[in-house]
């Protein structure tokens, strides 16, 4: 062998809220059917009995990201069944912390530079097109994570008694976050777009040759309307992003009061891309705070700090943050990976990046090589959401590119 190519994936999971699933995430489920077409549970088969390729497997992590693994170890069973000798020495990385941010890789990397070393990483991680067909994705979007919390009264007051005079976080939080981005999703954060690295002539060719979903996903999803438009999803993916994960104040429902909060709090994700430093746009975001009139600290506010200050915000930058990384798709090496793919799935779909993230950054800077990512999973699987599922079918195609890869 005259080259060593590396095969990654991801063993850990989103958490889950198990009250949220249809069937325990942790049981393996089979369906034979998504949940939302009416997919009733039916028994796994023996071996060597027919299967249904939209069958569904219903477990926390099915798609993201153990179908991988299940498929490369198929496909290693498979090669070494039929006898097939390998032309390059092949590793497995298998981590369980990139769900994480990936929070010890590096340090791990550095550590074994020589075990770990390889001509290409082949990132095996997120979903293929949404048309169903195959897809490579030449780089990812890098991310940070921040926590955001804002304070009202020492504790929940009267709403009555106080609601006209006692400032409201619940609202201080919703006007705060309305002022990171515009209606069109356009990031309003000063300086967010500086330094952009565009995409080169070869990647704006295989966007304008790719699929267009668009029109699919907003009935599979009941969109009336999407962010960002007329740009189209393959558009807006290669753009940074600002996304609100998660709102809390108060309480709602059957549990609501008549009250005034006495905080409120959001957790904010940012997607971005190459030529942006996420250390950076974590300060620019903490500046954007400070500019809206608020006395920012890292850890809880002291009572002389709220009472001294009209606005106050605890924010806390997630430890993992990383930079997005793009291979160009000119390299011999990514020239070799399509046509191997191709092989195995017939023509596929060429992504600059894909929009979700994984630490390619962490992984390039350390061991001086090249990543690709080559999905296997179903778009529609719940990714990062209750009831994960996998579409059996791609997990038998992605042991027919598994395959095709180790032997490339």
């Amino acid at each position: 062998a005259t080259r060593t190519i590396v095969l990654y994936a991801h063993y850990d999971g989103q958490p889950v809220d198990p009250k949220q699933w249809a069937t325990p995430p942790f049981s393996p489920t089979l369906r034979n059917a998504p949940i939302e077409n009416g997919g009733r549970v039916i028994q796994i088969p023996v071996q060597g009995t027919p299967f249904n390729p939209e069958w569904r497997l219903y477990a926390r992590g099915a798609g993201d990201d153990k179908a991988p693994i299940e498929a490369m170890m198929a496909a290693l069973d498979g090669i070494r069944a039929a006898g097939i000798k390998t032309k390059s020495n092949i590793k497995f990385v298998f981590e369980g912390e990139e769900e994480e941010g990936s929070i010890h890789l590096q340090q791990i990397l550095a550590a074994h530079k020589n075990l770990f070393s390889g001509d290409v990483w082949l990132i095996c991680d997120g979903p293929v097109s949404q048309t169903r067909q195959q897809s490579i994705a030449f780089g990812a979007r890098g991310i940070t994570e921040v926590d955001v919390t804002v304070y009202g009264p020492r504790h929940e007051l009267h709403s009555g008694h106080y609601g006209n005079w006692a400032p409201n976080p619940a609202m201080m939080l919703a006007h705060l976050l309305a002022s990171m981005k515009d209606d069109s999703g356009h990031v309003l954060i000063d300086h967010f777009y500086d330094g952009i690295i565009p995409l080169s002539p070869t990647e704006k060719r295989a966007l304008a040759e790719g699929p267009n979903p668009d029109r699919q996903l907003m009935k599979e999803f009941w969109l009336g309307s999407t962010e960002g438009a007329p740009k189209s999803l393959a558009e807006l993916i290669n753009m940074p992003s600002l996304n609100i994960r998660g709102m809390a104040s108060g309480h709602v429902g059957a549990e609501a009061s008549n009250v005034v909060p006495a905080s409120a709090e959001a957790d904010v994700d940012m997607r971005l891309v190459k030529g942006q430093d996420h250390t950076r746009i974590e300060q620019l975001f903490i500046d954007h705070i400070r500019k809206q009139g608020y006395f920012v600290v890292d850890r809880d506010p002291t009572p002389e700090e709220r009472m001294t200050h009209a606005r106050v915000a605890k924010v806390i930058v997630e430890p993992g943050g990383y930079n997005s990384v793009r291979t160009s798709m000119d390299l011999p090496i990514s020239q070799d990976v399509i046509r191997t793919v191709e092989s195995a799935r017939g023509p596929v779909v060429k992504i600059p990046i894909m929009g979700g993230s994984v630490p390619l950054d962490a992984i390039e800077s350390t061991l001086g090589t090249h990543t690709i990512v080559v999905p296997i999973a179903n778009h529609d699987d719940n990714q990062h959401s209750f009831n994960e599922n996998l579409r059996i079918q791609n997990l038998w195609d992605g042991i027919d590119v598994m395959a095709a890869l180790i032997t490339m």
